[in-house]
C-alpha cells in the first residue's frame, strides 16, 4: 500500500515558480488553497511549497525538501499589498514554516549557528506571523478574519469571524514565542481563546460566528464542525504542547456540553447554542476529525463507533461529501463536493496508533484506491465537484499534499520517524544549554504540520527549567537503563561561542554534558434568527462554512 504513494511525491514539486497549469479537461490541476486571499498573497506555488515542505521530509524526498528550502529563501516576500486570511495564513504558512525549520537538521539541510532558536525557516515565520498581530487589536483580542499584509486592517473590514478563525493560534503563536522569545504572538492567542471561553453560552456551547468588537454571536448553531472545529483541536494540542492544565479543563467543560447537547447516536448534529435544540441534522465532512481528537484524550471507545459511522458514509460515495443529511442518509444539494479532505484519514491514523484496528488500515486502502481511480489526473489529483457522478473540478487544494497525502502515508508506515516513541533522540547545544530534539510525541497543527514539543525548552535562559528538563532525562535514563539508546550529539552555538566549552561537572548545568561527552553511545455572516426555515438556514451556512474553511 506505501508503494501506492510513492508517485505522490512528485506532486510536492509540481509548482515550483513559473506558470501555472491551464484545465482539468486536459488532465492538469491548479494547485490552490480554500482562502483564496492566502493565494493570492503568496501565489499558488509558494503555498503548495510552504504547505507540502514537511509530506516531501516524512515521505522520504529530502533531497526535494533541502532545494524546496532555497527556493522559498529566495522567492518568498510578505510585504505585499494583499489581504489575507488571519487563520490560513496561520495555519498554512506559519505553521508549515515552523515545521520545516524544526526538521531541517533531520532533513540534513545545514543549519546556521543558535538553531533551532534562529534559523532563516525560523525568521521567515516569524516575519509572517507578525503581519498577523494587527488583527488581534480589538476590544475583545478575537481577531479580524482578515488583514492586509502591507496595511494592516482595512478600515471597512467586518468584524464578524468564525470560532476557528479566532482560537486557532495557540500551536504556532506559542511555538514562536519560545523560539524567539517573544512572549507577544503567545499572549494574544491565549487571549483570543480566553475570550471565547468567557462568551460561551449559559449552557455551555460556542456559536459559529461572533462579532469580535462587541463579542455579540451572530451565528448561533453551536456543534463541532465547520467555523468551530479547530478551536477545540487547539484546547487539546495546545495543552498537550505546552502541558497546560486549563486548556485542557476547557476542553473538558465544551466535551460535556457537547455530548449533552449535540450528540445523537453516536452523531455530533448542529444546534442553536442558547437553547441546545436541534437546528442542522448534519454532518460535515470537516467533523471527521473528532475521532481523532477524542483518540488524544483517550475516548477510544466512542471515537471508534463515531468514526465507524462517518466510515459507513466514505464506502458509499468513495469519499466524504462536505454535507450528509443524517437522516435521510444522502447528501445535500450543493454540497456533495470532496475536495479530497484528510480529517477522516487523519483520526484514522490516530485511532490506528492507539487500537491497531485492521479496520482502520481497511479505511486506508480504500481511501488509497478511492482517490487513485476516482480523482487522478495526469499531472495530480483533482478536487472531486460531485460525488454522485464523480465529476471533477480544476483545482487541487494544497491541504491535499499538506495532509490528506501525509496521513495515508502515516497511516501505514508504522517505523516512520513521526511514530518515535522516545527511543532515539538527539542531544543539541544552544546559547541557553543543552536541549532534547527528534524524540517523538510530535504535535500536528491543523493544517498536518508536525511541531516537535521539546524544541519549546532549548531556547529559555530560565536556569530553573533547565534544570527541570535534566530532572526529567535522569528519570528517563533510570527507566531505560537496559534498553540500547542511541543518541547523537550534535551543536548549534551562536556565533563567537566556542565549539569546544568547558563543562562544569560538579555543576547541575554540567550533568547531561557529563553523561554524554566525547559522543559516547549510552544505554539507557449574519444567521442571528434560530427560526430560521431549515432549507434557508442551510443555503446560508454552508456558503459560510466555505467561505471560512
Amino acid at each position: 500500500m506505501l508503494r501506492s504513494l510513492y508517485p505522490l511525491l512528485c506532486l510536492c514539486a509540481l509548482h515550483a515558480p513559473g506558470r501555472p497549469p491551464q484545465g482539468a479537461e486536459r488532465g492538469e490541476v491548479v494547485a490552490g488553497v480554500a482562502a483564496h486571499e492566502v493565494d493570492a498573497a503568496l501565489y499558488s506555488f509558494s503555498l503548495t511549497l510552504i504547505d507540502a515542505l514537511d509530506t516531501l521530509l516524512i515521505l522520504g524526498n529530502v533531497s526535494e525538501f533541502q532545494r524546496v528550502v532555497d527556493v522559498l529563501q529566495e522567492g518568498v516576500d510578505f510585504d505585499i499589498d494583499v489581504n489575507a486570511s488571519v487563520f490560513e495564513t496561520n495555519i498554512r504558512v506559519v505553521g508549515g514554516l515552523l515545521s520545516a525549520h524544526l526538521l531541517s537538521k533531520k532533513a540534513g539541510t545545514e543549519v546556521e549557528p543558535g538553531w533551532p532558536c534562529s534559523g532563516p525557516l525560523l525568521r521567515m515565520a516569524e516575519e509572517a506571523a507578525r503581519k498577523l498581530l494587527p488583527a488581534f487589536q480589538t476590544p475583545t483580542g478575537m481577531p479580524f478574519g482578515t488583514v492586509n499584509l502591507l496595511h494592516g486592517v482595512n478600515p471597512g473590514e467586518t468584524p464578524v469571524t468564525c470560532t476557528a478563525g479566532i482560537g486557532t493560534f495557540i500551536v504556532e503563536f506559542a511555538t514562536l514565542s519560545h523560539l524567539t522569545g517573544d512572549p507577544v504572538f503567545e499572549d494574544v492567542a491565549r487571549k483570543a481563546l480566553k475570550a471565547l471561553w468567557k462568551n460561551r453560552s449559559d449552557i455551555g456551547l460556542v456559536g459559529n460566528h461572533i462579532d469580535v468588537v462587541t463579542a455579540k454571536w451572530v451565528a448561533q448553531d453551536a456543534g463541532i464542525g465547520a467555523g468551530v472545529d479547530s478551536y477545540f483541536e487547539y484546547l487539546v494540542k495546545g495543552a498537550i504542547l505546552l502541558q497546560d492544565e486549563e486548556l485542557m479543563s476547557m476542553f473538558l467543560e465544551y466535551n460535556k456540553a457537547i455530548k449533552n447537547y449535540t450528540k445523537f447516536d453516536d452523531w455530533y448534529l448542529w444546534v442553536q447554542m442558547y437553547k441546545g435544540t436541534v437546528s442542522m441534522p448534519i454532518f460535515q465532512s470537516l467533523e471527521a476529525y473528532w475521532p481523532g481528537l477524542q483518540s488524544l484524550i483517550g475516548d477510544i471507545d466512542n471515537a471508534m463507533r463515531t468514526f465507524l459511522n462517518y466510515y459507513t458514509v466514505w464506502k458509499q460515495f468513495g469519499g466524504l461529501p462536505e454535507f450528509y443529511n443524517i437522516p435521510q442518509g444522502y447528501t445535500v444539494e450543493k454540497r456533495e463536493g470532496y475536495p479530497l479532505r484528510p480529517e477522516l484519514i487523519e483520526s484514522a491514523m490516530y485511532l490506528y496508533r492507539a487500537t491497531r484496528d485492521p479496520t482502520l488500515l481497511e479505511l486506508g486502502r480504500d481511501a488509497v484506491e478511492s482517490i487513485d481511480r476516482i480523482s487522478k489526473v495526469e499531472c495530480g489529483f483533482a478536487t472531486i465537484k460531485d460525488l454522485r457522478d464523480h465529476r471533477l473540478d480544476n483545482r487541487m487544494e494544497s491541504f491535499f499534499l499538506a495532509e490528506t497525502v501525509k496521513y495515508l502515508y502515516l497511516l501505514f508506515d508504522t517505523d516512520n520517524f513521526i511514530h518515535n516513541d522516545g527511543s532515539t533522540f538527539d542531544i543539541v547545544l544552544t546559547r541557553y544549554g543543552e536541549c532534547v530534539l527528534d524524540a517523538g510525541g510530535y504535535i500536528f497543527n491543523t493544517e498536518a504540520h508536525p511541531i516537535d514539543p521539546a524544541a519549546l525548552h532549548c531556547c529559555k535562559k530560565q536556569k530553573e527549567e533547565r534544570w527541570e528538563i535534566e530532572d526529567l532525562m535522569r528519570e528517563f535514563y533510570s527507566l531505560k537503563r537496559n534498553k540500547k539508546l542511541t543518541l547523537k550529539r550534535t551543536t548549534g552555538q551562536s556565533e563567537g561561542e566556542s565549539q569546544n566549552p568547558s563543562v562544569d561537572t560538579s555543576s547541575e548545568d554540567g550533568w547531561i554534558k557529563r553523561n554524554l561527552k566525547n559522543n559516547t553511545k549510552r544505554k539507557i455572516s449574519p444567521l442571528s434568527c434560530p427560526n430560521q426555515p431549515f432549507n434557508s438556514k442551510l443555503e446560508v451556512m454552508g456558503q459560510v462554512f466555505l467561505d471560512n474553511t
